[in-house]
């Protein structure tokens, strides 16, 4: 079985790499144009797997041309797809991402589709009663929060990666263990000035055992309800940011059910997510556990 399972949101990417961003009403020529699964639920299971994690997606998935290499993808990078649901006659999550190299910004255009959302099967709900982990990303609202409840009744933790603001969040955040918002969600959600006070705003509303809010190239801060602390970004040459926030969560994920304790997951997440942006693509630049405690050793840094 599984140690880490997610439930969320599963996407066709189509990636396009430009000298830097196009102005409205202009051609540009691409240096690149490649395709790509994508969502963060799902980018962060395949960075788990990358690093050594036994993953699973729970979900639904078309039987379009997108939805059928969306399977391909995952079993790829060895993510199982033993709960996947394949849905006839609908079309996938889709979504065009301009990748700049100017700014190494990324830029998404997407479409969600029409895969009706996931009903739990008891298949699904004893590879969640199984697992160490169970990642959500807000996404398929309805069996993430079913998924997250049945989690933590039989103490597995729900770890969430909170990138949007989307409606009925809340009872998912109720049932969260570990709560990993963007800076833009942390402020939005708790209308805090400072990424110090929504820290400790979210972790006295929702309860989690901890709060760690990502800021990109930043670094983050993280607050256990007891101490905040700030953990580091790490420079590089980066060429390609999509998926880095993905990323930092399967890595999360990873280094949790590895037996990491809540500081050096943020510490040993970051640096996976520093070595992806070296290179071009959400999943291929995921590197090895290998790699990155010797990145880390170069720093001079142990986790």
């Amino acid at each position: 079985m599984a140690d880490i399972v997610g439930i969320g949101a599963n996407v066709y990417d189509i990636l396009i790499t430009v000298p830097k961003f196009p102005e409205e009403d202009t051609k540009i020529k691409a240096d690149s144009i490649k395709k790509s699964g994508g969502g963060p639920c799902a980018t962060g299971l395949v960075a788990a797997s990358k690093l050594g994690g036994k993953t699973a997606f729970i979900g639904n998935v078309s039987d379009d041309a997108q939805g059928k290499f969306l399977v391909e993808d995952f079993e790829k990078y060895a993510v199982s797809t033993e709960f996947v649901t394949v849905e006839k006659g609908y079309d996938s999550f889709e979504s065009h991402v301009i990748l700049s190299e100017e700014t190494v910004s990324r830029t998404c255009i997407f479409h969600r589709g029409n895969v009706p959302p996931t009903e739990l099967d008891d298949e699904q709900i004893n590879a969640i009663k199984n697992a160490k982990i169970l990642m959500v990303d807000g996404n398929d609202i309805k069996a993430a929060t079913e998924g997250a409840k049945i989690a933590r009744e039989n103490r597995v933790k729900v770890l969430y990666d909170a990138g949007g603001l989307y409606e009925g969040i809340d009872e998912l955040l109720e049932n969260t263990d570990i709560l990993i918002p963007s800076e833009e969600f942390a402020l939005g959600k708790t209308g805090a000035d400072k990424v110090s006070e929504a820290a400790k705003i979210l972790y006295e509303k929702y309860n989690p055992e901890v709060v760690v809010i990502t800021c990109g190239k930043k670094g983050g801060v993280m607050y256990d309800g007891e101490k905040l602390s700030e953990y580091p970004a790490f420079l590089v040459d980066a060429v390609d940011s999509n998926g880095s926030g993905d990323v930092f969560h399967g890595a999360f994920a990873f280094s949790v059910s590895k037996g990491m304790e809540y500081y050096d997951a943020c510490v040993f997440s970051s640096a996976v997510s520093a070595i992806k942006c070296m290179g071009l693509g959400a999943r291929e630049s995921v590197p090895s556990y290998e790699k990155t405690i010797e990145f880390l050793k170069e720093r001079g840094i142990n986790v």
